[in-house]
């Protein structure tokens, strides 16, 4: 038997062969093939709401021919993966299509696992040409658990340890939950196993997992976005090839492993912003302390002043508490400037060696635009090569944005939600054209008028966190009151910000006082 050259959407394959024979004298046929010969990763998806459907999927994925097959109902897919894997056979669920790929494999025999079969031929049939040389109803034969099949003395029956994909994994080589019995062949494995494929799979199709088991590969429990889990990212990033078993359309699929397989991991773990992490950042410029904490100090010390901020937060909640930073970079100005925009643009050199000390320690970072008469997309690209550092964010301060006659501090500004839409959507493809992990977007609010028609703002890309960050300052009952407002038809799903001012609030919250703001905040910002 030949296992299939792998498809997928880069140029490039894994060569692979290996044989598996069933033949009634006993007798092994020589190999075929020497080993795997690793080219250019592949990205696969083996998705779909058809447990058969996968399953004949998975065979086409990875069996150039097989001498036979496993077959079976949707209920039994486990015992049929279970030795599916003992005997390195696909296994196909019973249906339409089913005796074309028996064909393409070149099978001659099958053995039916929970279900009749019936004669050859029909929908869901087999060829005329294969024999059902084994049937077992279930789990639970007269086979003993522990001990050798009568039919294959080379397979032990086992009690499954655990359900589904638990108790398929915790299968040793040659161990089954059933025993086939044969009548009169032997069987014979011998397969050169893919070991440089991994398979990622949160256990939905069974039937189709057990096949990729059956080729040798190694099968890793995943969610549905493998940036979610480290232990997915750790397996997608030390494998030649990943591929993905799972339920239903996953379009997002492709390039979120091929974003795990960098291996790169925010502060905190895996690739996302959010999921059980929650922040604490210092607000301001490392170039002037006149707009913040942040530039009270240099810069060991004001990552050291984040750590020391974050620190008291963490025995209040069972979530990770990261320390962070939110640099101002650029700042609306009352002079037009040379470029006439009234916004004071930063020059990279300035903020690197924060952005780079803070990712040393652990730290994100958000970088914030006040873009005057300028647009927000405009100023954000002047920064993109610091957007390629992976703990790198950005925070959109509708307050500074300006229309064209306008001054600052002569009214509060605002945005329209295209342009926030805009941001989106570039940050959101950047980060997917260069296999970043979820970059984090605030959006600082404390009037609804500073962001027009917040209902529409575009929540599609998950490549980027969406958060509104409540900052007014004053007193408690007026803070609380702004807060009340902003969630007031809000975007369902979205993350929320607090500020706590050292000089404006009266009083200013403790930790304890901000973890008690309902809902509480995902990030928390000092100025």
């Amino acid at each position: 038997m030949k296992l299939k050259q792998m498809a997928g959407i880069a140029a490039g394959s894994l060569l692979l062969a290996g044989c598996s024979s069933v033949l009634g004298d006993g007798s092994d046929e020589d190999s075929d093939g020497g080993g795997a010969a690793v080219t250019t990763p592949t990205v696969h998806l083996i998705s779909g709401d058809s447990p058969a459907d996968a399953s004949i999927k998975a065979s086409q994925q990875f069996f150039e021919s097989s001498p036979g097959a496993i077959v079976t109902g949707e209920e039994f897919q486990l015992e049929a993966a279970s030795l599916s894997a003992a005997y390195s056979v696909p296994t196909l669920i019973e249906g339409e299509g089913v005796a074309d790929e028996l064909e393409r494999l070149g099978a001659s025999w099958v053995i039916a696992v929970g279900t009749d079969l019936g004669d050859a031929g029909g929908d869901g049939g087999l060829p005329d040409d294969v024999d059902v040389v084994g049937a077992v109803p279930a789990l639970g034969t007269e086979t003993d658990s522990g001990e050798q099949s009568e039919a294959d003395p080379a397979i032990t029956v086992v009690e499954p340890e655990g359900e589904g994909l638990d108790a398929l994994l915790a299968l040793n080589e040659g161990e089954a939950l059933i025993a086939a019995e044969s009548r009169d062949v032997q069987f014979s494995q011998d397969i050169d196993p893919l070991e440089a494929v991994t398979v990622l799979t949160d256990g939905s199709h069974l039937a189709a997992v057990g096949t990729a088991r059956a080729a040798g590969s190694q099968i890793v429990f995943s969610p549905a976005d493998p940036r979610s889990s480290r232990e997915a990212i750790e397996a997608a990033s030390s494998a030649d090839v990943a591929l993905g078993i799972f339920a239903g359309e996953l379009p997002d699929f492709e390039w979120q492993v091929a974003t795990a397989a960098t291996g790169v991991e925010l502060p905190g773990g895996t690739q996302l912003v959010f999921g059980g992490k929650r922040y604490i950042a210092l607000y301001g410029s490392p170039i002037t302390p006149a707009l913040g904490v942040l530039g009270e100090q240099d810069v060991p010390a004001t990552v050291e002043r984040a750590e020391q901020m974050a620190e008291p937060y963490r025995a209040l909640t069972e979530d990770t508490v990261l320390a962070a930073q939110e640099i101002i970079v650029t700042v609306s100005a009352g002079q037009p400037g040379d470029d006439g925009n009234y916004s004071n643009e930063g020059a990279i050199e300035w903020f690197v060696p924060l952005i780079e000390a803070a990712g040393e320690a652990g730290q994100y970072v958000v970088l914030d635009f006040q873009p005057g008469r300028s647009d927000f997309l405009s100023q954000i690209q002047l920064y993109e090569e610091l957007l390629a550092y992976p703990h790198v964010g950005i925070a959109l301060d509708p307050e500074w944005r300006l229309g064209p006659d306008e001054m600052p501090l002569t009214r509060i500004g605002h945005v329209e939600i295209a342009e926030v839409n805009e941001v989106v959507n570039y940050l959101a493809d950047y980060v997917q054209e260069n296999e970043l992990p979820q970059k984090l977007i605030i959006l600082h609010q404390f009037q609804l008028q500073m962001i027009r028609d917040r209902d529409q703002l575009d929540q599609s890309r998950p490549e980027v966190a969406l958060l509104i960050h409540a900052d007014g300052q004053g007193s408690q009952p007026a803070k609380n009151d702004t807060w009340r407002a902003l969630h007031q038809d809000a975007p369902e799903g979205i993350a929320w910000g607090w500020k706590n001012f050292f000089d404006e609030d009266l009083p200013m919250l403790t930790p304890e006082g901000t973890y008690e703001v309902e809902p509480m905040p995902e990030f928390v910002s000092y100025q």
